[in-house]
C-alpha cells in the first residue's frame, strides 16, 4: 500500500517543516510515503469563502485517483485513540487498499466536491491545530500506528 498526505499550501514554518521530515523519513522504513503541497491559490482577496474552498478543492481532486481511498483530516471526522487509529489503518492494508491519500485542506476547509468523493474522515483532536502544525502531528501519529502495528516500543500503553 502507498501512504500519501496531500497539503493544501506550502509548509514554510522551519520548524515545522524539519518535524515533517523527520517522521516522513521514519515512516518510509514501513511504508511507501510521500507528502504533495498543493500551492495556494493567488489572488484570494478576490475570491469569497466558497470560491477558495470550490478552487481548492478542483485543485485536491485533481491529485486524487479514481481507486484512491481519499480520507480528509477534518475537525468533524471520527475521533480515535492512536490503538484504535493503528488498527483502522491495518484494516486499510487488509482490505487490499492501494493507495490511500489523506488531505490536509486549506483555512476554510473542504468544498462539497471534496466532502462528497471522501471515503472518509478523521479528526486528530477536538481541539483546533493551525494547517501547518497539523502535518507533522498527523505524520507523527501515521508513524505511531506502525510502531504500535509492529509491537516496537515507541508507544507506551
Amino acid at each position: 500500500m502507498n501512504l500519501s498526505l496531500l497539503t493544501v499550501g506550502k509548509t514554510d514554518i522551519q520548524w515545522v517543516k524539519d518535524g515533517l521530515d523527520v517522521y516522513v523519513s521514519r515512516l518510509r522504513h514501513y511504508v511507501p510515503f510521500s507528502v504533495t503541497e498543493i500551492p495556494e491559490l493567488k489572488k484570494v482577496s478576490a475570491l469569497t469563502e466558497a470560491q477558495i474552498k470550490e478552487k481548492e478543492g478542483e485543485l485536491i481532486l485533481k491529485q486524487v485517483g479514481p481507486a484512491d481511498i481519499l480520507i480528509l483530516l477534518d475537525e468533524r471526522g471520527l475521533q480515535q485513540r492512536s490503538v484504535e487509529f493503528a488498527r483502522w489503518l491495518e484494516k486499510q492494508m487488509n482490505q487490499g487498499a492501494r493507495n490511500l491519500v489523506f488531505v490536509i485542506g486549506g483555512a476554510y476547509g473542504f468544498s462539497s466536491a471534496v466532502y462528497e468523493r471522501a471515503n472518509g474522515k478523521i479528526s486528530l483532536s477536538p481541539m483546533t491545530f493551525s494547517h501547518q502544525m497539523v502535518r507533522t502531528i498527523f505524520a507523527e501519529q501515521l508513524y505511531r500506528a506502525f510502531t504500535i502495528l509492529r509491537g516496537e516500543p515507541y508507544h507506551h500503553e
